[in-house]
């Protein structure tokens, strides 16, 4: 199966147009199986470790395989400090309406969020100050998350931060945080921290409608996988999943943590099937 790579315009006529960035695998035979479909993480990429180890999965399974980078992300357009939960999952949205048939959807740390936002708006199910601006699409058959960071720029940053840090991020309009993957700090704006409170989810009941499945490290100090669990009850109606990783960090990419995400997909699309 080849891969192809185009380009889809977000945000048409607007200050934000951006064109992102897609990756796909076709099926070996189209219609018959579900796709999968993945959102990346923060200052993450569409050919990370993790995306590409899925890549490979959906090659071996014959299954159709979506992946794109987020604006400001990759070899995506726009600038990543314009960046806000809300474009993102924009784009999350309209990369997923390009694709065909059911999805068995892969959200990955910051895309564990979008995954979940993206899955209520789509089946209309977000509270009543979001604007639905899109007729339902009900073809999201299962949900697999890779160390979830929902809420993020609220409880994993925000409240992170100082009295005197929180100050400057709001009178400045920009904090450096210092990045533990990387030399130097990543921006991270007042925009951002407010938009992000727009989106929160862990403070209602999250109502999908489809399958849940969770990989979590259980060494993982940037989303504690005690903050799997928190979300876990807020997930209602639904099967879920829940695997630990021991020894696992945020990264999950260790040759065993990759087989532990190929499993838990293959029990996600054969309850897909």
């Amino acid at each position: 199966m080849s891969i192809s790579c185009n380009v889809i315009s977000v945000g048409a006529g607007s200050a934000y147009e951006r064109s992102i960035a897609v990756k796909r695998r076709m099926s070996r035979a189209a219609g018959s199986q579900c796709g999968l479909f993945w959102l990346g993480g923060f200052k993450s990429n569409m050919d990370g470790t993790k995306a590409l180890h899925v890549d490979a999965y959906a090659e071996q399974m014959g299954l159709a395989y979506t992946r794109f980078d987020y604006s400001g992300h990759g070899i995506s357009g726009g600038d990543f400090v314009s960046g806000t939960i809300s474009r993102w999952c924009e784009e999350a949205i309209s990369v997923f309406r390009s694709t065909e048939g059911s999805q068995v959807v892969i959200g990955s740390s910051m895309g564990g969020w979008i995954s979940l936002l993206m899955s209520l708006r789509l089946l209309g199910r977000m509270s009543r100050n979001d604007v639905i601006h899109h007729l339902p699409d009900g073809r999201i058959a299962a949900v697999v998350l890779i160390a979830p960071a929902v809420d993020f720029t609220e409880q994993l940053i925000w409240l992170r931060l100082s009295p005197d840090e929180q100050d400057k991020l709001l009178r400045v309009g920009y904090y450096d945080l210092p990045s533990t993957h990387s030399c130097g700090s990543v921006v991270i704006t007042r925009e951002l921290i407010e938009d992000g409170r727009k989106n929160l989810l862990l403070g209602g009941f999250i109502d999908l409608g489809c399958p849940v499945y969770i990989v979590q490290g259980v060494d993982d100090v940037e989303v504690p996988w005690r903050y799997s669990l928190l979300l876990l009850e807020r997930i209602s109606g639904v099967d879920m999943t829940i695997s630990l990783i021991h020894g696992g960090d945020h990264s999950l990419d260790r040759p065993s943590d990759l087989e532990t995400i190929s499993r838990v997909i293959d029990m996600a699309v054969s309850a897909a099937r």
